[in-house]
């Protein structure tokens, strides 16, 4: 049965129209998870000399032992943005005359074929031959490296379960903050070692195989508890039900005094809360709000002249304050590719849509700049630092990543994730990267050479002012590149996906 699955599977593949697209983005996706996997087995033959580097005079593997814990952790970050649940498949084989059960297993069983479950191994196997061998031999080797391996694979049935159960809603996001906040932030706040409470598991595996089996034992009931929860709510109404989202049908009061564009907005509003894709792009912007944290009090973007902003801060202060504008707006047309032929139709449709996503970029812009104003506690010149990059971002950046944008937008289906999904992105979403990169630095540099950094930044908010001031007359631009080419566009979004 498993095997006349995937000839099915391969079928279903080969006969649809976007074969020869699926082909060459299949094509490219595997080689890039070859070159990645390739940079983590050559990790894996350098780590011992990285460790040796970095922790100078200490046994290595005591130290790997101890900071095996922050490996799970960021494990347990990347596998829920971007492990994929087996539940589309799952849909498409409850109608045929196969038990439920075997359907799960299989389902189950393909989706661990992954490059995700071969990162431990190709990381930890080279040191694992390499020092643990040599000093504990082959029992050591294999209930060692069995453990981490064991632990790894623990997540991913733990969080197959977890994905469906939890996922975008308020449970979920709280449950991934905590454990990133935990995690690392204990250490860094002082609080308490989460690695050297875990370190003694990890050095009685080298010894004996009780931790080995005990984890045995956890990843067997998670892949049992994964497989209950399947077969229960193997229906199409259990998985396919939309979540229950809070505030899914509240509007923005302020959009409502814009007329048509407004209610334009508050309906894109409600279509960011209700679907998949454009949700996720709401949640990174609230982890990325974050970012400063890395850069901020680094001691090695520390400056001379005491002002405290490094040339690098305009950056992640321009990524702070726009991250979802700068995300959302790269597909500026195709979250609309499905009802695009309403707004043709309908007077004044086009300006207001346009207009209304506008007017969300400015909101929500102005909700992560508000959200930002803690950072003051590190220095009121953060605080000048975000409101300059605020007034740069709606006064220039958000009218040229739009304009970038409307060049050949492609089709987008709203219900996929956006992890490795490039729907809608074509060459000229790629390419916008650049100008976001450059502008903020063609201001910057040429004011921070002749006066100062504060002034560079002060230069960046005026800017900003003046693109606001001439705000009717730059949207009116992208408008007209809309109205000019709506037929075109119209075409492109009814592609088959």
């Amino acid at each position: 049965m498993f095997f006349t699955l995937i000839r099915l599977q391969f079928l279903k593949s080969v006969r649809s129209t976007s074969f020869a697209k699926s082909l060459l983005m299949n094509l490219f996706m595997g080689f890039l998870a070859l070159l990645l996997l390739s940079y983590v087995f050559a990790a894996g033959f350098l780590l011992k000399r990285i460790i040796e580097q970095l922790a100078e005079g200490q046994n290595p593997l005591d130290v790997l032992n101890s900071y095996l814990i922050y490996f799970f952790l960021a494990e347990f970050m990347y596998r829920y943005f971007i492990q994929k649940l087996p539940v589309v498949d799952l849909e498409s084989l409850l109608h045929l005359p196969i038990g439920k059960k075997r359907i799960v297993h299989i389902l189950l069983f393909r989706s661990f074929i992954s490059p995700l479950s071969l990162i431990a191994l190709l990381l930890f196997l080279p040191f694992s031959l390499e020092v643990v061998g040599g000093e504990y031999g082959w029992q050591g080797v294999i209930t060692w490296l069995g453990s981490i391996l064991l632990t790894s694979w623990t997540l991913h049935w733990f969080m197959l379960w977890f994905k469906q159960r939890f996922d975008d809603s308020m449970i979920g996001l709280i449950s991934v903050m905590a454990v990133l906040l935990l995690g690392t932030g204990s250490s860094y706040m002082g609080w308490f070692n989460l690695g050297e409470i875990m370190k003694p598991v990890f050095d009685l595996a080298l010894l004996s195989p009780l931790p080995f089996l005990a984890i045995l034992a956890f990843s067997a009931g998670a892949y049992v508890l994964c497989f209950k929860f399947y077969v229960v709510n193997a229906y199409l109404e259990d998985l396919t039900e939309e979540e229950d989202v809070r505030f899914v049908n509240q509007s923005i009061g302020f959009f409502s005094r814009f007329g048509l564009a407004g209610e334009l907005a508050n309906l894109e509003w409600k279509l960011i809360i209700r679907h998949k894709k454009s949700r996720t792009y709401l949640m990174l912007a609230g982890f990325f709000l974050l970012y400063g944290l890395i850069f901020y009090k680094n001691p090695q973007y520390a400056t001379e002249e005491g002002s405290g902003l490094h040339w690098i801060f305009i950056f992640v202060g321009v990524f702070i304050t726009g991250i979802f504008m700068l995300q959302y707006a790269q597909v500026f047309l195709s979250w609309n590719s499905s009802n695009f032929d309403f707004y043709i139709s309908k007077k004044n449709g086009i300006e207001s849509l346009i207009r209304g996503k506008y007017l969300l970029f400015i909101g929500t812009s102005f909700i992560c700049f508000l959200a930002s104003i803690p950072y003051a506690f590190f220095g009121l010149q953060f605080l000048l630092l975000h409101l300059c990059c605020f007034l740069f971002n709606i006064g220039v950046l958000m009218h040229v990543i739009i304009y970038f944008s409307l060049w050949k937008p492609k089709p987008m289906d709203l219900n996929k994730g956006a992890m490795f999904n490039y729907e809608g992105m074509g060459a000229a979403q790629w390419l916008m990267f650049i100008p976001m990169f450059i502008l903020p630095y063609a201001i910057y540099l040429p004011v921070f050479f002749l006066f100062n950094e504060v002034a560079g930044v002060i230069a960046l908010g005026v800017i900003g002012l003046i693109g606001m001031v001439a705000f009717k007359p730059l949207s009116q631009v992208n408008i007209n590149r809309v109205l000019n080419n709506r037929y075109e566009i119209s075409s492109s979004f009814r592609q088959e996906l």
